[in-house]
């Protein structure tokens, strides 16, 4: 450990945060989080002896140490887990057992909902929290939690009976009714959120009160609910805010310096079309804000008009984005990027500039994961890509192409996947690699968002289609079904009670008939 470094470690604060490890290069090797940072990152510096290779190794890479302190462990775990994903660190690689990130799936349009996991969210109108890199961590503070707010942990019709799980205060009691179930589970996303400390000092005024009416034994409830609380200090515990110091962000700032923006790019947007032949044709708006996904601004369209143009489809969602009312709502984004080539980017051009929209726009081309760059209509200052252009880089390639920069920031790189081409392989800190990883997060999750959606409209489509069928079925039935079941399979798989519960009992008799249900 060099002198400087050792100097730095001194200013380790004792609250809760991320930090990232670097190597004599600059390059980012390892991230991690903290309760405690002063505590936890001081620890790779001490004795080496009970460190297993992998660890030894990192350590001795180790030449910088920079941080960021965030307001709860909730925050630390988000952002820890948003930045692994962004920086690709080669040691989080080795290092992680638990690679795939994790979702708290909570859908609170149900009348008794659930609180369950799933690695891969859907488009299915519950609400989402994550994504986490430590699933059994997640899963563990969830178990905590459930001593404070009770929760079912699947889809359950409210019974009379109460199980073992009501008796031990894990699940709702039977008299509790399905609005003061919600409340709770409120509660629970608060503090998922960050709001422990409200959410301590509630339940600490309804106690007194409890206490002040002589309700002792709603009191003692109360009094346990706040133990649990407090011992959940002590624990690690997740959710979906950051707070980044964006002047610490490579491929931020990496942005400013490649595209000459006048300022660092809070509000980056990510556009891209999915559709199967021209049918449900859908649109996805991802957001990353200060460069981490921002997923309560994501936003989705389905088209007016289905076609099978790509060119037509973008242009219209763009239209549609940039109109007064929209930009009102959602405000102007500093970058937008769109998924496809230069006919894309051109449709993507024409629409903001009908509505006068003055903002920087580039695309990223899937066949070689080359961002492409008008040379007068993107919006963007083009110098420093005509200086690589003529004194290209280390990893760097620009060509003017007629009107149009294709820019390649991971030249020399060698394929990683047909997905992923050039963007992961080789050795080696390129020049705008951070920036390169940060277009592949945001090209990815506006394409996967794309495709949850379209894949949402193309089974309600079939669904619907089949019901059409039945007689005495009605549109309102049939968007009742939809809603409630999602799936012709899974009306054909639902208890007879809840087809009745759903549509009624005498519709769920004709229903039952036509698809020869039991």
């Amino acid at each position: 450990m060099t002198t400087e470094l050792d100097a730095k470690l001194k200013t380790l604060p004792r609250s809760s945060g991320v930090y990232f490890h670097k190597n004599k290069a600059g390059e980012i090797i390892y991230i991690g989080k903290a309760a405690v940072l002063k505590n936890r990152v001081r620890q790779y510096f001490q004795s080496t002896r009970d460190m297993d290779v992998k660890t030894r190794a990192l350590v001795a890479e180790i030449f910088d140490t920079d941080w960021i302190e965030t307001e709860s462990e909730i925050d630390a775990l988000f952002l820890e887990s948003e930045m692994v994903k962004r920086y690709m660190p080669r040691y989080n690689i080795l290092l992680r057992d638990d690679k795939s990130q994790m979702f708290v799936r909570i859908d609170m349009k149900s009348e008794w909902p659930h609180v369950s996991f799933t690695r891969n969210p859907a488009d299915d109108g519950a609400e989402y929290y994550g994504p986490y890199y430590n699933g059994f961590a997640v899963k563990k503070a969830l178990r905590y939690l459930r001593k404070v707010f009770p929760y079912f942990t699947k889809p359950t019709k409210q019974v009379d009976r109460a199980d073992l799980d009501v008796h031990i205060g894990l699940s709702p009691a039977p008299d509790v009714t399905s609005d003061e179930y919600k409340a709770s589970l409120k509660k629970l996303i608060r503090y998922i959120e960050g709001g422990r400390q409200t959410i301590t000092r509630e339940i600490e005024k309804e106690m007194r009160l409890a206490a002040g009416l002589h309700e002792f034994e709603k009191a003692a409830q109360l009094r346990n609910k706040l133990h649990y609380l407090r011992e959940l200090q002590q624990k690690i515990m997740f959710g979906d805010k950051e707070f980044l110091d964006i002047s610490k962000d490579k491929a931020l700032s990496g942005l400013v310096d490649l595209f000459g923006l006048p300022k660092i790019p809070v509000r980056i947007e990510g556009y891209d079309i999915s559709h199967m032949s021209g049918t449900n044709v859908v649109a996805s708006q991802v957001v990353f804000m200060n460069g981490v996904s921002s997923r309560a601004d994501y936003r989705k369209y389905k088209t007016k008009v289905e076609r099978n143009d790509d060119y037509a489809n973008m242009y219209e969602t763009l239209h549609r984005r940039f109109s007064e009312k929209n930009i009102k709502s959602w405000g102007m984004p500093h970058f937008v990027l769109i998924d496809g080539g230069k006919g894309q980017l051109d449709a993507a051009l024409r629409a903001a500039e009908e509505r006068g929209v003055k903002v920087p726009i580039v695309s990223v081309a899937k066949r070689e994961e080359e961002i492409i760059v008008h040379s007068t209509r993107s919006n963007i200052d083009t110098t420093m890509l005509d200086t690589y252009r003529t004194n290209p880089a280390p990893g760097v390639s620009v060509e003017l192409t007629g009107e149009y920069y294709i820019v390649n920031l991971h030249a020399g790189q060698a394929n990683l996947s047909p997905h992923s081409k050039n963007l992961r392989g080789g050795s080696g800190q390129q020049a705008y690699s951070d920036v390169v990883k940060l277009f592949q997060r945001i090209r990815d999750e506006s394409h996967r968002f794309a495709v949850s959606y379209h894949t949402v409209l193309k089974r309600a489509k079939q669904t619907a289609s089949i019901l059409e069928e039945i007689p005495g079925i009605g549109p309102t039935t049939r968007r009742k079904l939809v809603k409630t079941f999602g799936s012709l399979r899974a009306v054909q798989a639902a208890a007879p009670d809840a087809l009745d519960q759903a549509v009624g009992p005498a519709k769920a008799k004709l229903i039952r008939a036509y698809l020869q249900l039991p």
